[in-house]
């Protein structure tokens, strides 16, 4: 880690420049030393560096210049300033300028070491976070949610025409259709995506703390409420706001969420001082708003604020076309996951998967190739290695949809009988035994099924 670290000292006194070089260096830093300013901006120029600890007065440029200059072209790199005439106002212009820290002379070497592993833990948290926030941008692209079939097409050109804006978004579907992928997609690929996003399980949470959890309370409210608490409304403040299974939130609550959406301002728990906000709202639910409204349970009002603009999410049975490329999906992630090389399935394997219904959806057939690689031995996947719900669902809905049984039955027997064929070299009194019949009787089904040869 401190091999990686590049530092620059700036400083006019050669002597005391050089021993803080070497006793950097020493330290396993990469450093380089510079007698002015300018010498500093042509090392910049030429190389990159993590940190610069500057002398404030030189002459030819002081250190705040150097320190406003640095920030304006880089503000990534950490500037530490030494002088040996200290006083408040310059440590305060340093600080406001961007300045790391401020150290007087004569240098204290253990207080300056702190000081510069503080700056690159500063510099690494930083990054990571750079990076963090790529990963999610990148894992929420459109192009990174897997739907080729006209229905998700069809919710694709939805979402690509709402993105730009803050309109409330109601997402419907069956659980395990990936609700929350789709929320967390219009937030990333939005003007808020810099900004919170903040997923509230409605169903989840009791309905006693509910009200806490999305709009705060203060000190004393009730009785364990030892603090103030910010809520998920006000920690999603400027960015988006996810009301998961918004059909289960209680009456009461249903008025305060629309005097939210109406006014864009919440009130903490045990305080009647409103707090204004500026939050997107999606929510999302797998239960029919239509009918609950209809049933009392659900207010028209409230329903009518947050369908602004609908999305219906199409359970996987009624999108079959992306059955394969999901499971490859699911294959590559968990064999990476696990070690493993990659796994294919049988022709088998995926029929049985494509005539299973799935009432669990993606989240379903996500959770069973995770299963199905971490137990199957071999590198191929047969309907054998599958859930035996499986097996007996994709039967099921085969039947179901109707079949033809004779036809069926000589579709397996034709095969078979080529099969043995192929393995006797066309002798049919070989091939008869391997499938335990008599030579006439095979002669017989072969003419049947007009397989003469």
């Amino acid at each position: 880690m401190k091999e990686q670290t590049k530092i620059l000292i700036i400083d006019d006194e050669t002597p005391s420049r050089e021993a803080l070089v070497l006793l950097l260096k020493s330290a396993n830093y990469n450093v380089k030393g510079a007698g002015s300013g300018k010498e500093a901006f042509e090392l910049l120029a030429e190389d990159e560096f993590d940190i610069i600890i500057t002398d404030l007065f030189l002459p030819d440029l002081d250190g705040i210049d150097i320190l406003k200059r640095v920030k304006s072209v880089s503000p990534a790199i950490e500037v530490i300033l030494i002088t040996g005439h200290a006083s408040a106002e310059t440590a305060v212009r340093a600080m406001k300028e961007g300045a790391f820290d401020y150290i007087t002379k004569p240098l204290n070497l253990d207080e300056l070491r702190i000081i510069i592993n503080k700056s690159v833990e500063k510099r690494q948290l930083l990054n990571e976070n750079v990076y963090l926030r790529k990963q999610l941008l990148d894992k929420f692209e459109f192009a990174n949610i897997i739907g080729a079939s006209p229905a998700m097409q069809k919710v694709f050109n939805r979402m690509k025409r709402i993105i730009k804006t803050d309109s409330t978004v109601l997402i419907m579907g069956e659980s395990g259709t990936g609700k929350e992928i789709v929320a967390k997609a219009l937030h990333f690929n939005g003007h808020r995506k810099d900004k919170p996003f903040v997923a509230v399980h409605c169903g989840a949470i009791p309905e006693n703390l509910l009200e806490s959890e999305l709009f705060g309370h203060t000190k004393g409210a009730f009785t364990g409420a030892i603090k103030d608490k910010i809520g998920k409304f006000e920690s999603a403040n400027k960015g988006t706001i996810f009301l998961d299974e918004i059909g289960t939130m209680p009456m009461h609550l249903q008025t305060k969420i629309l005097r939210v959406l109406q006014e864009q301002e919440v009130e903490r728990v045990g305080s009647t001082r409103p707090i204004k906000l500026d939050v997107r709202v999606i929510s999302a639910t797998n239960q029919n708003l239509e009918e609950e409204v209809k049933a009392g349970n659900f207010r028209d009002d409230l329903f009518y604020r947050l369908n602004v603009i609908p999305l219906n999410l199409p359970p996987l049975r009624d999108r079959v076309e992306d059955l394969l490329p999901l499971v490859k999906h699911f294959l590559r992630k968990n064999c990476k996951e696990m070690k493993r090389p990659m796994m294919t399935l049988t022709k088998e394997a995926l029929e049985a998967l494509e005539f299973y219904s799935w009432p669990g959806n993606v989240r379903e057939l996500e959770n069973i190739v995770e299963r199905t690689v971490a137990l199957t031995e071999g590198d191929q996947i047969t309907p054998e290695d599958l859930p035996s719900a499986i097996r007996t669902g994709a039967s099921t809905r085969v039947i179901e949809r109707g079949v033809d049984l004779p036809k069926t039955i000589s579709e397996i027997e034709r095969k078979m009988i080529r099969d043995a064929l192929d393995l006797s070299d066309g002798v049919k009194a070989k091939a008869a035994q391997m499938l335990n019949l008599n030579r006439t009787t095979l002669v017989e089904k072969m003419r049947r099924l007009g397989m003469e040869r």
